[in-house]
């Protein structure tokens, strides 16, 4: 009676713990009105490098007294030259003034303005950049939507004008230049625009020189802004091909010393520049368009320095080591693919050789010392992401040669951790290094995840401030090593109980993952959390061993639908601007407009999937266990048959990666990054398994007890004990079923024969 309510009382435990761990943050109300006017000073390039005291007195006295972060200045191309950028801003969605391919610098914007009274203006372009935002780009676009919103705009410059004309290209109140009194303009229209110049160039001289025109410019307007008014005062874009973070300060009523946030972040001291034209409404008491806006208001949070130098030092250490990363990361993962490629096929021969022949005329075996050598590097090909992780701890982006330092702190740390695993006493074990790995991945990435994910932004292996896909949170590559290591951890601790409690602890460590990935407090990845329930589902109900009946299926899929439709419900009941991914599509389904959202996923995933050493990593992986570990000589079919716990975890990992990179809208990055831990970890416990294929054991007495120790040699319950310097073979309580004959499987007998389903 209890086997046949072990489905049952598991998807309800998966159930329960699945939608506890992804309930979403408590509602909140949206900014209340805090000022009666709103103005926006644009200086595309600006960096806090160029803000100081002497040379921008005016910015400084600013961010004393208001709030201040780091922008990032994506849009709907990179870089986001100036016209790009004041576009986006005028959207409050990533947009792009046409489709120029753009060289190492940005061109000067060729910006028409037309003047038919001396009041007002008109660009004649603006009809096109709708058409193209709107038909040739994935992200539905409404250059002007800001402007519709208010009934009135004043725009200063060019570049203002671009981001305050209405979608038919009409700028309702316009000046070519600041004048030097433009307190009566300034006060015309409840939102001002106005553009103070571009800080461009790597020449220290020529950006201080920029910066000090364009401070001298924000004097005039601060001192004419109308009383009640929120200042902010944006780098609105780059200027050249290094994309790097911006400055952003708000000072106004409501707006005191803290630092700049907004619910699209989720990160404190970090805004978007899609996030400006929301915040301008809020503050205005305006409703945003609705569909149209990608960004969130922004807000005022505490805990920063009193001291503005030490507080500008954050912001400022963040765009170096964001511009470092970008530069870092991509040898890092092509290194990684390659080198990952090479151990592949240097793996091929020993499979081929590893299996011990019982008689005087067989091959001579691999030597001990090349076996131990290769298995060392499987380990550290194992850990090179989260080592290459924990390397982020340490500052190596503030030296010269940045590439050089990350590579050196990443070797030392790849180093100690396979030293680790490595000299642990239990090495020998045939299980040991693929539990070692899977643990140390697992405590690496769920620490950082609970303390903030202080090494996922910004990290070579985490995700970028300067790309705008997140800023807080479970990355990508995160994702996928985390999934790996916790259901490879799973299977190895189910490995060591009994198997009737093998679903039980599959289900309690996997939840503890799920908590992990998707709840806002932690990973805040709905998708991914999703995904990783469908894989525990799957494992837990064939880790005692068998095949996946239909049954199984059934409750598996039961399971995972109902954490999804749990969620779902959850995320529904929020406002449209706090929902999750999930939320967001179920809306979009209800109100017809889902086929964007579609569009936008499929134009991501294509993207992803042709762009990353990633793919090649995924690619890698399936040929090499497809056709040599699940060969009859490759040895994995055999591992599943000793451990059907692992093969449970290894099968879990299959169903999540492939379910969060298609539904998250990153293709075979989570697979790649869950191959890059998984696959050698697998290739390594085959050759052990391989190496002892004839040993042989006697029957177990009774279902539940492991086989008898033989005479001779000393083979302790639970292990086959390896000639001297080989590893030991842990045979797990093999009693019956398959266990029993993978276990039982003689010199005569084929790894084939020992399959596991």
């Amino acid at each position: 009676m209890l086997r046949r309510l072990v489905p049952v009382m598991l998807t309800a435990a998966v159930v329960a713990l699945g939608i506890a761990a992804l309930v979403v943050r408590p509602t909140s109300d949206g900014p209340e009105q805090t000022a009666d006017y709103v103005l926006v000073a644009g200086v595309p390039g600006l960096r806090w490098d160029d803000v100081d005291p002497a040379n921008t007195p005016t910015l400084w006295r600013m961010a004393e007294q208001g709030a201040i972060g780091s922008l990032a200045v994506r849009s709907a191309r990179q870089p986001t030259c100036p016209v790009d950028g004041w576009q986006t801003l005028g959207a409050g969605n990533f947009a792009a003034w046409d489709e120029t391919v753009v060289g190492e610098t940005c061109p000067a914007p060729e910006i028409t303005v037309e003047r038919p009274d001396g009041i007002s203006a008109n660009l004649p372009d603006q009809r096109a950049t709708v058409t193209y935002n709107q038909e040739r780009l994935r992200w539905g676009t409404m250059p002007g939507a800001l402007a519709e919103s208010v009934r009135c705009t004043v725009a200063v410059g060019p570049g203002a004008a671009v981001a305050a004309a209405r979608p038919f290209g009409r700028v309702d109140r316009y000046a070519a230049e600041l004048p030097p009194d433009p307190t009566a303009l300034l006060a015309t229209c409840v939102l001002g625009i106005i553009d103070l110049g571009t800080v461009s160039g790597d020449d220290p001289a020529r950006r201080a020189d920029a910066a000090r025109r364009a401070d001298e410019a924000l004097a005039r307007v601060l001192a004419a802004r109308p009383e009640r008014s929120l200042v902010m005062v944006a780098g609105v874009a780059d200027t050249d091909r290094t994309s790097r973070l911006h400055v952003v300060v708000a000072d106004g009523p409501g707006w005191g010393r803290g630092w700049l946030t907004s619910p699209s972040t989720g990160r404190d001291g970090y805004l978007q520049l899609v996030d400006l034209a929301p915040t301008a409404l809020a503050a205005l008491g305006r409703p945003a368009p609705e569909r149209l806006f990608i960004g969130q208001p922004a807000a005022v949070v505490g805990d920063r320095p009193a001291d503005l130098p030490t507080a500008i030092a954050a912001p400022a250490d963040a765009d170096r080591e964001a511009g470092a990363q970008q530069r870092v990361a991509g040898w890092f993962f092509l290194l990684l693919a390659g080198l990952q490629c090479l151990l592949a096929v240097a793996v091929l021969p020993l499979l081929r050789r590893a299996r011990r022949d019982a008689g005087p005329s067989g091959p001579a075996p691999v030597p001990r010392r090349v076996v131990g050598t290769v298995e060392v590097l499987l380990i550290a090909a194992a850990l090179a992401i989260p080592a290459a992780l924990v390397a982020d701890i340490f500052p190596w982006w503030r030296g010269e040669h940045a590439g050089f330092y990350y590579g050196l702190v990443t070797a030392v740390v790849l180093a100690l951790a396979t030293a680790g695993v490595r000299l642990a006493p239990a090495y020998q074990r045939t299980l040991w290094p693929l539990a070692g790995v899977a643990g140390l991945a697992a405590v690496i990435v769920g620490a950082d995840v609970v303390t903030g994910a202080r090494l996922q932004l910004n990290g070579v292996t985490g995700y970028s401030a300067l790309e705008g896909g997140r800023y807080a949170g479970l990355g990508v590559v995160g994702l996928g090593v985390f999934i790996a290591a916790i259901l490879l951890s799973a299977g190895w601790l189910a490995q060591q109980v009994r198997r009737s409690w093998r679903p039980a602890v599959v289900v309690l460590v996997g939840v503890l993952g799920v908590i992990v990935v998707g709840s806002p407090y932690l990973g805040a990845d709905a998708v991914g959390a999703v995904a990783l329930t469908a894989g525990v589902s799957i494992a837990a109900v064939i880790s005692t061993g068998g095949w996946l009946t239909l049954g199984r299926l059934a409750w598996a899929s039961i399971a995972g639908l109902a954490v999804t439709v749990g969620f779902a419900i959850l995320d529904l009941q929020q406002p449209l601007a706090q929902q999750g991914s999930v939320g967001r599509f179920l809306t979009a389904v209800g109100d017809g407009s889902s086929g964007l959202t579609v569009h936008r996923s499929g134009a991501a995933n294509l993207s992803a999937l042709a762009g990353s050493p990633l793919t090649v990593l995924a690619l890698v992986g399936a040929v090499l266990v497809w056709f040599a570990l699940l060969r009859p000589w490759g040895g994995l079919k055999r591992l599943f048959g000793i451990y059907p716990a692992i093969r449970a975890g290894m099968a879990g990992i299959v169903v999540a990666a492939l379910i969060a990179g298609l539904l998250g809208g990153t293709a075979l990055n989570v697979a790649g990054a869950a191959a890059a831990l998984t696959v050698p970890m697998a290739a390594l416990a085959a050759l052990r398994v391989l190496d002892h294929a004839t040993d042989r054991t006697i029957p177990a007495t009774s279902p539940d007890e492991p086989s008898a120790p033989p005479k001779g040699p000393d083979r302790s319950a639970g292990a086959v004990t390896a000639p001297p310097g080989g590893p030991r073979v842990e045979q797990s309580r093999p009693a019956t079923g398959e266990e029993g004959t993978a276990a039982q499987a003689g010199p005569a007998q084929s790894s084939a024969g020992v399959a596991a389903g």
